[in-house]
């Protein structure tokens, strides 16, 4: 495989390290190596952070918070990690923008896709930020729009383990990796590979889903070489 445009979507507890909460330096150090090298196969590449591990939001038992006042104060998880990567990525002499869906003129400039066009085509990482700028979706749906928008050819989902199979692996030793599944099957068996309205756009996109384990180092630049395991959904 092949690909010119790669939307990768990273959880942000990827960047708190061993607790998954804040920001962990060495955390941080190497998903921005990890990008560097999968950057130099050729492939131009956008970021969704996700922003969990500041605040879960409504995930929490016993919440009292308005949903809406919740999903904000997550799209502003978002900026703080999309802000650090883009440090830690500049540190490697990685040149980077960030464009948030919730205006910040001082420190991100504006979603456009266009421009976020233009910069990938100069070799620069775009990492996006803010979610959609709404509250209700999720950061998954946030990651198949903005693939949408810059008419990328897959979403990169990082997880916990080398694909999708037909069981938790981490519970079922019996469990087996679908190398490749359609966007209908993950639907009709309830796969939590991403939620509902993520799989419905992509799929209406004609966006495959390629899912891998970001544990692994190196893992990016490898599975875009063709050189790790992954599921691949369309």
């Amino acid at each position: 495989m092949q690909f010119k445009r790669v939307l990768l979507k990273l959880s942000g507890e990827v960047l708190g390290g061993a607790s998954g909460t804040g920001l962990d330096p060495e955390a941080l150090s190497r998903v921005a190596k990890e990008i560097k090298e999968a950057r130099a196969t050729g492939t131009q590449i956008a970021i969704v952070v996700g922003g969990g591990n500041f605040f879960r939001g409504l995930s929490e038992k016993g919440h009292t918070m308005n949903r809406v006042s919740a999903d904000y104060i997550g799209m502003l998880g978002t900026v703080m990690n999309a802000l650090a990567l883009k440090d830690f990525l500049e540190s490697q002499e990685v040149p980077v923008k960030v464009m948030s869906a919730v205006e910040m003129p001082r420190i991100a400039g504006l979603v456009q896709p266009l421009k976020a066009v233009q910069y990938l085509e100069k070799g620069k990482i775009v990492i996006f930020a803010g979610g959609t700028g709404h509250p209700v979706f999720s950061t998954d749906t946030t990651a198949a729009l903005r693939a949408s928008e810059i008419q990328a050819e897959v979403v990169m989902k990082g997880t916990k383990v080398d694909g999708v199979y037909t069981a938790d692996p981490m519970k079922d030793p019996s469990a087996k990796r679908l190398p490749e599944i359609s966007y209908q099957e993950v639907l009709e068996k309830g796969l939590q590979v991403m939620d509902l309205t993520a799989i419905t756009m992509c799929r209406q996109n004609g966006l495959k889903i390629m899912v891998f384990n970001m544990r692994e180092e190196g893992n990016i630049a490898k599975v875009l070489r063709g050189e790790a395991p992954c599921s691949i959904i369309g």
